[in-house]
């Protein structure tokens, strides 16, 4: 049987899911033809067949890369702001971002933004969350937590809202599928974030390569739901940005600290986490992993 396989534009052959006749052979566009269009997901088959004697015909899908869909481009991080620095004018125009380096809340918002390339149209805010300015809490965000946007005379926050926010206010690549099951399938992978954290973040305080494995089988199987592409919706989207700012911080930490391998046993998970690493709108919003592991310390060990 020759099984379907996935080629992407930047990658070419990946790899055959069912036998391995054709494995290690070096193909090229030519060899192919559409043959069906779905989303972001472009179906394949060889114009002849590869061997004089093969008269089977061999399907393929072919994923839209990930990267022709960025529009990030490179940018310097804007200094944090002291805590006695001035208020800017609210409402002035100006669309704001306040956010926090730290945050993977905040860092859900930053991704949205850079990959939607709305760097120049949303102004990042940093502050430093051991030393706000008092204006932030008076007067912007009663709460006093990040992120939260600046947007026609208002302040949007929580970090779920927000990215659903910016991929329905703004211009750019809808980051959320048409596809029904997709969506539906969107919604409850939104509503299992708190769960994820909150059962990784627990077992932090006691054995997380048995009380954290639950969390992180939940996303490998939720990457085998669709097969036509290496995202939790066969494409990047907005689902994927929910999880990554956690997953990145979980990685190194238990890693370094656990010895314990999230990925260890997770083929789905350790693709998935290698492909988001490839996208610049995520990568320009990584911290130093020393960092991550030194907050958590701190944060975990000294309790």
């Amino acid at each position: 049987m020759f099984g379907r396989t996935i080629l992407e534009p930047r990658y070419g052959l990946l790899s055959f899911k069912e036998g391995k006749a054709f494995e290690g052979k070096a193909f090229s566009k030519h060899h192919f033809r559409p043959t069906k269009l779905a989303g972001a997901c472009h179906y394949l088959t060889l114009r002849k067949p590869l061997y004089a004697s093969s008269k089977h015909t061999v399907s393929f899908s072919l994923s839209i890369s990930p990267l022709g869909l960025d529009k990030s481009v490179p940018e310097k991080w804007p200094p944090v702001l002291e805590p006695t620095a001035e208020q800017p004018q609210l409402f002035d125009g100006t669309i704001r971002l306040y956010t926090a380096y730290i945050c993977p809340f905040a860092q859900r918002v930053w991704i949205t933004r850079n990959y939607k390339g709305l760097q120049d149209k949303i102004k990042l805010i940093p502050l430093n969350l051991q030393s706000r300015p008092d204006w932030y809490g008076e007067k912007v965000c009663p709460t006093n937590k990040v992120p939260t946007l600046e947007h026609k005379g208002k302040i949007i926050g929580e970090s779920l809202d927000l990215i659903k926010y910016l991929d329905s206010n703004f211009e750019g690549q809808s980051l959320l599928p048409d596809d029904h099951a997709k969506k539906e399938f969107a919604e409850e992978l939104f509503a299992y974030t708190d769960t994820f954290n909150k059962i990784v973040y627990t077992s932090l305080k006691g054995d997380p390569a048995k009380e954290a494995g639950p969390a992180f089988d939940y996303l490998e199987n939720a990457l085998h739901k669709f097969d036509d592409g290496p995202f939790l919706l066969c494409q990047f989207s907005l689902v994927d940005i929910a999880y990554i700012p956690f997953v990145e911080r979980f990685h190194v930490f238990l890693s370094e600290v656990f010895k314990y391998d999230i990925t260890a046993g997770r083929p789905k998970l350790a693709a998935w986490i290698e492909e988001i690493n490839d996208i610049e709108a995520y990568k320009q919003t990584k911290l130093d992993p020393k960092e991550h592991v030194e907050l958590f310390k701190k944060r975990f060990q000294a309790q």
